[in-house]
């Protein structure tokens, strides 16, 4: 399927301003391809890469017999109660990404989860890289500025194959009464990397999310980058897990988190299965105003040869340092913006120019809010 943007371009302009807060470039200048869904409405995909193809998952399906063989492997469909709602609705919507054998893509695909007008949006998203293969994803997931209350179940399922590299980069922005609820774990086989980036610095009522890596061959590699800012209100359950269960695999969990007021639970989990396996932890807090962060770190080993470490810290905008910026020319207010934003600045190894580009821009606008 691939139509014209017409629908979003019918979308106010305040709506088409949230959606580039998202990272979605509409006029297809630093992407190579794109998914558009709206509420339940597929309304368009496009790929100008050959060897990926980007589907809903409904033609996806027809197209390809062994795709069954990745529904539902990645994300168990009785995992909870939203996976159980997604996995009963009769025609499900979503993305199905593949990278055949070889193929790389130099600039990102995107893909666009519009929460416009129905109370609750569910997709089902499958994300294939066959051996050799390369993709970079960015994901917008936003709300119009006319919802008030609403939610999105959204299950990802990646399967990184044999010497493949998946990149996926999401970047969230809803409104203050919206509710979501991501399901997303990937399967790495030998020699593969998957690197995801989770960036929220926008109002939200409450996400949970909590994505897993499972490290299946030997020498693959996982790792997680999450920024977040917890404004008033905003309930935030989220982290991320790595499961070494091949001789050499490695992962990495970092996360930056502010509260300006919410509460945030920052959880971290790695799992050491066999030896010749190292996994770290970072969790870095700031409280900004008064609120909850809530780092719960978790290590486990269970071979020798298995090399786990964590460290966690929350803590306020030392004193000392604001005066050392004062007194170098900067009046408060900018000492105290400059030292936010070395906070967030996390450089994401393996990440395309153009996506750490994405990710510093959104953070730069949040920043200038807070």
């Amino acid at each position: 399927m691939q139509t014209d943007v017409a629908e979003l371009e019918k979308l106010s302009p305040k709506d088409r301003e949230r959606l580039a807060l998202t990272g979605l470039d509409l006029e297809m200048k630093s992407r190579c391809g794109s998914f558009f869904q709206i509420d339940q409405d597929v309304v368009h995909t496009s790929c100008n890469v050959r060897g990926i193809e980007v589907l809903p998952i409904g033609a996806a399906l027809e197209k390809y017999d062994w795709l069954q063989d990745h529904v539902w492997k990645a994300v168990p469909r009785d995992k909870d109660r939203y996976t159980r709602y997604v996995a009963r609705q009769e025609k499900p919507q979503g993305v199905v990404v593949i990278a055949h054998e070889g193929s790389a893509s130099v600039m990102p695909l995107q893909a666009c989860l519009f929460l416009l007008a129905e109370p609750v949006q569910h997709v089902h998203n499958i994300v294939v890289a066959r051996e050799g293969a390369e993709i970079h994803l960015i994901s917008g997931c936003a709300s119009s500025v006319q919802m008030e209350h609403g939610a999105h179940l959204g299950v990802t399922e990646f399967y990184v194959g044999k010497n493949a590299k998946v990149t996926s980069t999401m970047i969230h922005s809803w409104s203050a009464g919206i509710s979501v609820f991501p399901r997303s774990a990937a399967i790495v086989e030998e020699g593969g990397v998957f690197l995801s980036n989770y960036v929220c610095m926008r109002p939200v009522r409450r996400i949970e999310m909590y994505p897993t890596a499972h490290l299946v061959g030997k020498n693959a590699v996982g790792r997680f980058s999450t920024i977040v800012v917890g404004t008033p209100g905003s309930h935030l359950d989220l982290g991320s897990r790595a499961v070494l269960a091949a001789e050499g695999t490695s992962a990495e969990l970092v996360t930056r988190a502010i509260t300006t007021g919410g509460t945030i639970i920052s959880r971290g989990h790695i799992l050491g299965e066999t030896g010749s396996t190292r996994g770290h932890i970072e969790c870095k807090g700031l409280i900004l105003k008064d609120g909850i962060i809530h780092a719960i770190p978790e290590i486990e080993g269970r071979r020798t040869g298995t090399e786990l470490s964590h460290e966690a810290a929350v803590g306020k905008i030392a004193r000392h340092e604001i005066e050392y910026l004062m007194a170098r020319g900067l009046d408060e207010e900018t000492a105290t913006a400059t030292i936010i934003r070395g906070f967030l600045d996390v450089k994401i190894s393996g990440l395309p120019v153009v996506l750490q580009k994405q990710i510093d821009d959104a953070i730069d606008k949040a920043e200038k809010g807070f």
